[in-house]
């Protein structure tokens, strides 16, 4: 995946959702979730482990999901960017755990916790340049 914010489309925005900065942003840390949690131990792979890469992946593909509803609707893309955005808040709560229970150490969960905050402040600026 590039780091090239697309081509803006009619609207001025980006032609697809892949080109957000903060779907590629919040891809790359659902794939270290994803990668990390399968480390977890077998009594957390359905439970918390699955959790994770739940959500993690649900921050991404609400922001897809939205991307597509916004030719019809701007209001049904801030819903799905507000979905997004509550599972990156999720997120915070679920690496906590991860760091409560010793499955990942504190620079992981600071890195993970920081990055969810910066994707949850850029998923509020797309929210914000919608209701434009």
């Amino acid at each position: 995946m590039t780091e090239d914010r697309g081509s803006p489309g009619p609207s001025g925005g980006a032609v697809n959702f892949e080109r957000l900065e903060v779907f590629q942003r919040a891809y790359r840390l659902s794939l270290e979730v994803h990668r990390a949690s399968l480390d977890f131990p077998d009594i957390e792979q359905r439970v918390l482990a699955d959790q994770l890469r739940r959500a993690s992946k649900s921050v991404c593909a609400n922001l897809a999901e939205g991307f597509a509803r916004q030719a019809h609707s701007k209001a049904e893309f801030r819903r799905f960017i507000s979905m997004a955005l509550g599972s990156a808040e999720e997120m915070r709560v679920w690496v906590r755990y991860c760091l409560d229970l010793g499955y990942v150490d504190e620079p992981r969960w600071r890195s993970w916790r920081d990055e969810y905050q910066e994707v949850a402040k850029m998923l509020h600026g797309l929210s914000r340049k919608a209701k434009a």
